[in-house]
């Protein structure tokens, strides 16, 4: 048996070196990283083999592999779906520490939290592992979108398909403590610089914003306020360059904004308070 064993692991060496050196080959700067998970996720050689000629074609590691990291949480993914970005761990952040900061000061009621662009659910899922209490509900225009939303977060948030707040039920509009989007806030002129495998295999409305980058994040800053209740919160992710312009939507909706920045993810978060 323990031949066997020292053959297992002198394959699996053999294996995870050459694929080191495939995915070097093919330019991906974290191969020694993703080799590991592919190595560890193949389960015979032929899928490791169809693995590390899909991921040297540049298919989305993520979408190999079937799940993103976010927020210390495995959050399942797949083609058609959005990829987490662990800059956007800070917008979470922000959103469990403003819920943490409302129960502290003795709201009482669970706060009521809704997520918009929710792609596969990453941000409503952090918030919920971080605080149980929050009621969650989360909505994406797109039907792959919303699927994934609902395996990631089962029975902890309701998942709605549909256009930003219309798809979500009447009866939360002004009742609303916080609503948070990292909604695609790419302008549509620079979506040709973003890195090839993003713009090949992730879907385009999810990166696109429009002219500027603008345009999903000026329509939920206009329809926030009439959502939150008095003293709730909107936040979104943005560019450091878009918060000039948009902190202008956001008090010409009514919101009191807020910049949160964190340099070394180089993550921007605005905040909008309404009044």
């Amino acid at each position: 048996m323990r031949n066997f064993d020292r053959l297992d692991r002198l394959d699996r060496d053999a294996s995870l070196s050459q694929s080191v050196s495939r995915l070097r080959s093919a330019g991906c700067v974290f191969a020694e990283e993703e080799a590991l998970l592919l190595v560890t996720a193949a389960a015979s050689g032929s899928e490791l083999e169809s693995l590390l000629t899909r991921r040297a074609a540049g298919e989305p590691l993520e979408y190999l592999l079937g799940w993103a990291q976010f927020s210390g949480l495995r959050i399942r993914v797949g083609p058609g779906v959005f990829i987490p970005r662990r800059r956007t761990e800070f917008l979470a952040a922000a959103v469990v520490d403003f819920l943490r900061e409302q129960a502290e000061r003795g709201g009482g009621a669970a706060a009521l939290v809704v997520e918009l662009c929710c792609g596969s659910g990453a941000i409503s899922a952090a918030v919920a592992a971080a605080v149980p209490s929050a009621r969650l509900h989360a909505a994406d225009l797109s039907a792959d979108a919303a699927g994934y939303a609902r395996l990631n977060l089962g029975a902890r948030a309701a998942v709605y398909q549909g256009d930003l707040f219309a798809a979500l039920p009447h009866r939360l509009r002004g009742s609303t403590d916080l609503v948070v989007a990292n909604a695609p806030y790419v302008p549509t002129e620079r979506l040709v610089f973003m890195p090839r495998e993003a713009r090949l295999h992730e879907p385009a409305d999810a990166l696109d914003g429009g002219e500027q980058g603008l345009k999903v994040l000026g329509r939920i800053a206009a329809e926030a306020p009439a959502w939150l209740r008095p003293g709730g919160r909107l936040f979104v992710e943005c560019s450091t360059g878009q918060v000039p312009a948009l902190t202008a939507v956001f008090t010409a909706a009514g919101l009191r904004p807020e910049v949160l920045r964190e340099e070394k993810s180089d993550a921007t978060v605005l905040s909008g308070l309404r009044c």
